[in-house]
């Protein structure tokens, strides 16, 4: 519904602004303008579509190894003590639990495809605790508000994206040296989503009056802060060359770690592991089809949106009140991005490839190209924050809740700590 208001809001915004600047400005280029634009952005979409489908095809493969070896069940005995002091009214050893922590780990392991329906058949499992069936319960907010705010370990949609967008974006400059890695926004994404999902938790036990200090709970989150925080200060204290270095030798190391985690875990659990890659991959085939109208739509919309002058005028607006404060400005191309992203994750996404696509790279003083910080920047914050409308729409709908008590505040709240949190991260992992 939100998607769909939207997309038309665009069109019907920019067709007014544009008949005003035709007849009382005299722009009349303006339309060619518009039409040229949707016509730019249709073959754009497809492009980057195409280029998503090598990356999916990968990441899929690679996440389906990891599911049948059984890394779901690993994460699942890792968090379960910690989750279960979270859902208190959840009764030892009821389904719900195994459905809870396995949309968790679905999650954090970036498998969107296998994470909805688990969340659908746990809020299902919750719905039979539940005393009022119009009224979400305790655990329902909790295991809601969670995901609003949700931690993901691999951002594979997010890493696929930039790829397929250096790649098309590079060759505008035939010759030139690229000097920039889909995967340079890995760790401050990682941070923004963990102290996106913290403060989720926070903010849902402090309204439930749960005890954060209780010893279990405190050992969790002072150990994930403890790990997040200290990474984060030893890479600050770096200059800006040995900074950069690290975080790529980090991340891809990570990355490549996981894989073979993820391949032992087969052999160790006698999987077939080039079968698991072949089913996954067959997934992220289909779903880079899939994405082909959804990305055309929104980048269509959002290119007429931005051609007739309205989204230029929303970050001018931003910018003015930054400036107004001495603040830096640098961020603000993303901020569309940003109040998009918990309305609608194709929404944010097409204004993130939008960004990325007015503003790719920047000609570094070795002459190579680097990556532009709007481009940084809006990648972070659409892989650091969640889509809380959609989440809780499609989360309590499928159980017919109708009152969703503070569930929508507290995950809008995760969503401010994970944006600003990805604004700070990204102006200290940028590698400019």
């Amino acid at each position: 519904m939100a998607l769909n208001v939207v997309f038309i809001g665009f069109f019907i915004i920019a067709f007014v602004i544009a008949l005003v600047r035709f007849f009382f400005i005299g722009e009349h280029d303006i339309f060619n303008a518009i039409v040229d634009s949707i016509f730019n952005n249709t073959e754009l979409g497809f492009k980057i579509s195409f280029g998503l489908a090598g990356a999916l095809t990968l990441w899929m493969g690679i996440m389906k190894i990891g599911e049948n070896g059984g890394a779901i069940k690993i994460i699942t005995r890792i968090f379960s003590p910690f989750f279960s002091k979270l859902f208190p009214e959840i009764p030892k050893d009821h389904p719900a639990s195994g459905s809870i922590m396995m949309n968790f780990s679905a999650n954090m392991l970036g498998l969107d495809n296998a994470a909805t329906p688990m969340g659908i058949k746990a809020m299902k499992e919750l719905q039979e605790l539940n005393a009022d069936k119009e009224t979400a319960s305790r655990s329902m907010l909790m295991f809601t508000v969670i995901n609003a705010g949700g931690m993901t370990l691999i951002p594979v949609s997010i890493l696929a994206a930039r790829a397929s967008i250096f790649s098309e974006q590079g060759k505008a400059y035939p010759g030139a040296v690229v000097d920039a890695s889909s995967t340079s926004v890995f760790i401050p994404i990682l941070i923004a989503t963990f102290f996106s999902c913290i403060s989720s938790i926070i903010i849902v036990a402090l309204m439930q009056k749960i005890k954060l200090f209780d010893k279990v709970i405190l050992a969790y989150l002072l150990g994930g802060l403890l790990m997040v925080g200290g990474f984060t200060y030893y890479m600050t204290q770096l200059d800006k060359d040995q900074m950069e270095f690290q975080s790529k030798v980090f991340a891809n190391t990570f990355i490549f770690a996981i894989i073979i985690f993820f391949v032992v875990l087969g052999l160790r659990n006698k999987s077939n592991v080039y079968e698991s890659f072949i089913d996954g991959a067959k997934g992220g085939f289909q779903t880079a089809v899939g994405i082909i109208p959804y990305l055309i739509g929104l980048l269509v919309a959002i290119g007429v949106f931005r051609t007739c002058g309205a989204l230029d005028f929303i970050t001018e607006g931003i910018e003015k009140v930054v400036l107004f404060f001495n603040g830096d400005t640098g961020f603000v191309e993303a901020m569309p991005t940003a109040l998009m992203k918990p309305l609608s994750g194709g929404g944010a996404r097409g204004l993130m490839v939008e960004t990325m696509k007015n503003n790719t790279f920047v000609i570094a003083e070795n002459g190579h190209l680097r990556e532009s910080f709007s481009s940084f920047v809006v990648s972070t914050i659409q892989g650091g924050t969640e889509t809380t409308f959609y989440t809780l729409a499609v989360y309590y709908g499928a159980v017919g809740i109708k009152n969703t008590r503070y569930a929508l505040g507290c995950g809008l709240f995760a969503d401010l700590i994970g944006t600003i949190v990805a604004i700070v991260a990204a102006y200290i992992f940028y590698p400019g």
